[in-house]
């Protein structure tokens, strides 16, 4: 695991890169936080309270996507000055298999969003990410991207796909990276390697177990969904 433990060493007590966007912290957040981390919630609470927090991610993500001013007429026949979105598409690009769980959130205020998925594996004996699945939409390097993981702890994966979108023709400073926790070494570790891609979350855990589970964290997200 000498590939993990590099990243869990690097940027030890630096402060949270400014890439780095947080959903705010609200009563309803914090209380929404608090059922599913609570090992006694029951499973459909779960699924019920994450899915809520998904939404949540995904509408605070959007509006951080580029706008521009326009004005439309109202049915009363009045201007009203307004934003719309100055990007070609946006497009959601899951991490399987637990990115997959965000892409219901994702449909639900993105009309017509085009979906890709990417399958990235740990090497048993390496500890490595390693990539086994690829399918992206084509003319994806015109996109705005979501790219979509429930969790990022080291962040081995999630910055093995943003390698994969940057393959593809994706400017970095297109890429969205989602995820509903971080631990702030996969934050660092991101941040380091991409400056310019935006990293988007619910909350920032300071600390990994020896097997790199976030702490305190949600525990196996596909175990309790």
């Amino acid at each position: 695991l000498v590939f993990r433990a590099a990243l869990a060493s690097a940027h030890q007590c630096h402060p949270l890169p400014q890439t780095l966007s947080v959903l705010k912290s609200t009563p309803q957040v914090r209380g929404m936080h608090t059922i599913i981390r609570n090992k006694e919630t029951s499973r459909d609470e779960f699924i019920f309270y994450s899915k809520r927090l998904m939404r949540l991610l995904i509408e605070h993500a959007l509006s951080l996507l580029p706008f521009q001013s326009c004005t439309v007429q109202t049915p009363q026949g009045q201007d009203y000055e307004g934003r719309t979105y100055s990007g070609k598409q946006i497009t959601g690009v899951s991490i399987l298999r637990a990115g997959e769980t965000m892409e219901p959130a994702l449909r639900a205020v993105c009309k017509d969003v085009r979906i890709g998925t990417i399958l990235i594996q740990t090497n048993c004996n390496t500890g490595e990410p390693e990539l086994h699945y690829l399918r992206l939409p084509k003319d994806i390097s015109e996109d705005h991207v979501i790219l979509m993981d429930c969790t990022v702890s080291t962040g081995a994966a999630a910055m093995m796909a943003v390698r994969v979108l940057l393959d593809h023709d994706v400017p970095e400073d297109k890429i969205f990276l989602l995820s509903l926790l971080m631990a702030e070494m996969g934050v660092h570790s991101v941040a380091y390697a991409f400056p310019r891609v935006k990293i988007i979350t619910t909350a920032v855990d300071k600390k990994v177990n020896d097997l790199f589970r976030i702490i305190p964290g949600i525990g196996e997200y596909l175990g309790r969904n």
